[in-house]
């Protein structure tokens, strides 16, 4: 509904306006990373948020002189740390761990997020420099980046997709803990607002507005028909391993060789991964054995919270190094360029991100 309405897109455009006043090449690069990351917070669909940034941050980056895949290859990682309440692998690992996803976001994913994102930001620094100074890409006819539908608002409707989590905030032990908001009370509260704000704002054609609202319940429809079936499979899957005692003999295994948590936050961490990279999509993966989180942790004697972290940034930060990514394909496309030579600039930078992100959880969380 955001970006039906155009305020997704005039967020976007008021967060990356400030990068072009700025000359350093490949700093402002880094800073437009840095953007994006913070975007999917209130942005939390990969490929939503990729077609607005190839849009409003593409042109900034190649008009202080980045090569096309650099760019490309920036955004198409944008979304790699899905750190956003209204996300639906943050609040499935929120729900996991017995937190309110808020809270989660606050007290556990952000001070792993914060390391992660210097540390991969630093390494598209050097990555996207080497590679341009290489300057070997094959480069095509680039597919044209069309400008979403959405009309021009007023520059304060950027307000509106940022407001949610304002209120998660405010209306949590946080700030005031007498009132309890959930997410989706949060969503539906700010959505009445806006479609108040438009019939006022757009007197008379009372059709299109609510034509327009009903976008997120059409978005609702299509993300339940894929949720709940995954939901569904990830039960079934984390009963059956429960039920054939392979958990039972995972923990016992890890506790005879002496490995505790750290390892076997690695281990499932890695195969979150691998699945991740090889289908373009981590949510199936990361919902599978976020399920298994508890019995595990509580098996080890760790937290809930140490195990399923790093597994739910892998279920992100691995898709963008994925050349079957739907992501990775569409801003190969953009640039003009083969989905392989995207890969190439932004493996290592999700490697050392998810190398931050292990290291970060077990010196905070361990």
């Amino acid at each position: 509904y955001m970006d039906r309405i155009g305020a997704a897109r005039a967020l976007v455009n008021i967060a990356v306006k400030p990068l072009s006043i700025f000359r350093a090449p490949y700093a402002v690069l880094v800073m437009g990373y840095v953007i994006g990351q913070l975007l999917v917070a209130v942005i939390p669909s990969a490929a939503g948020l990729a077609m607005l940034l190839l849009v409003a941050l593409f042109p900034i980056l190649r008009g202080v002189g980045v090569s096309a895949a650099s760019a490309a290859a920036v955004i198409g990682t944008s979304a790699g740390m899905t750190f956003a309440p209204t996300a639906g692998t943050a609040n499935l690992a929120a729900k996991v761990a017995g937190l309110d996803p808020i809270i989660y976001l606050v007290e556990y994913q952000l001070p792993i997020a914060i390391p992660t994102l210097i540390a991969a930001g630093a390494a598209h620094y050097l990555v996207q420099r080497y590679y341009d100074n290489k300057g070997d890409d094959v480069y095509t006819e680039a597919a044209e980046v069309k400008q979403t539908e959405a009309p021009e608002v007023p520059k304060w409707y950027a307000l509106f997709p940022v407001l949610p989590i304002i209120l998660l905030i405010v209306f949590s032990r946080l700030v005031i803990s007498s009132i309890k908001l959930d997410t989706v009370a949060a969503l539906f509260l700010v959505w009445a607002l806006v479609v108040v704000v438009e019939i006022v704002r757009n007197r008379g054609d009372l059709k299109k507005i609510f034509k327009d609202a009903m976008a997120m319940f059409q978005a609702m429809g299509k993300m339940f028909a894929g949720i709940v079936a995954l939901i569904i499979c990830a039960e079934f899957f984390a009963t059956g391993l429960k039920t054939s005692g392979l958990i039972d003999l995972i923990i016992n295994s890890a506790q005879g060789v002496g490995a505790g948590m750290g390892a076997m936050t690695v281990l499932l961490t890695g195969i979150v991964s691998l699945v991740t990279f090889l289908t373009g999509s981590g949510v199936g993966a990361y919902s599978s054995f976020a399920a298994l989180a508890p019995d595990v942790a509580a098996g080890l004697g760790g937290s809930v919270e140490a195990l399923v972290t790093p597994m739910q940034f892998a279920s992100g930060m691995l898709r963008a190094m994925s050349p079957v990514a739907g992501v990775i394909i569409a801003v190969a496309g953009a640039a003009g360029v083969s989905p392989m030579a995207i890969v190439r600039r932004t493996w290592i930078p999700m490697i050392v991100g998810m190398a931050a992100t292990l290291i970060a959880n077990q010196i905070f969380f361990g």
